[in-house]
């Protein structure tokens, strides 16, 4: 539920971001896309405490059957896809402070921010079907 509400929040911020940039708010989008960034790591580092605690006090391992394995592979995929949204929005956030983006012209903003909101509704689904229906 923690990782639910830290995705759902960096949808938001990065949103923001995204409308403070159209509106030619360097500042704005600069504080914003932080956020999201922090965001982002911080499911990080909730999905790598959750993994430790499933490891080594609830003995969940990949060979513990389907739901070990389900578990596993599909938050692990998804963790990678959060890796690599981030380090896209990283290069993004770089790129702001560059200077390389208008309010018209922005397109790889664009594209961080579609792969961003893409891997919070894969979440939703994931948290639905793994923590809800099988946890």
């Amino acid at each position: 539920t923690i990782n639910t509400a830290l995705l759902l929040s960096s949808a938001v911020t990065v949103t923001f971001a995204h409308h403070a940039l159209r509106s030619a708010h360097r500042g704005r989008t600069i504080a914003f896309m932080w956020v999201t960034i922090l965001l982002g790591a911080s499911f990080l580092c909730v999905q790598s405490f959750e993994y430790y605690h499933a490891y080594t006090e609830m003995n969940l391992k990949l060979t513990s059957g389907v739901y070990g394995s389900t578990f596993f592979m599909a938050t692990g995929f998804h963790g990678f896809h959060v890796i690599i949204g981030t380090i896209f929005l990283a290069i993004c956030l770089w790129r702001v402070y560059l200077g390389h983006f208008k309010p018209q012209q922005h397109l790889g903003f664009e594209f961080a921010a579609w792969y961003w909101h893409f891997v919070d509704v894969v979440w939703l689904f994931l948290f639905a079907f793994v923590y809800v229906t099988f946890g």
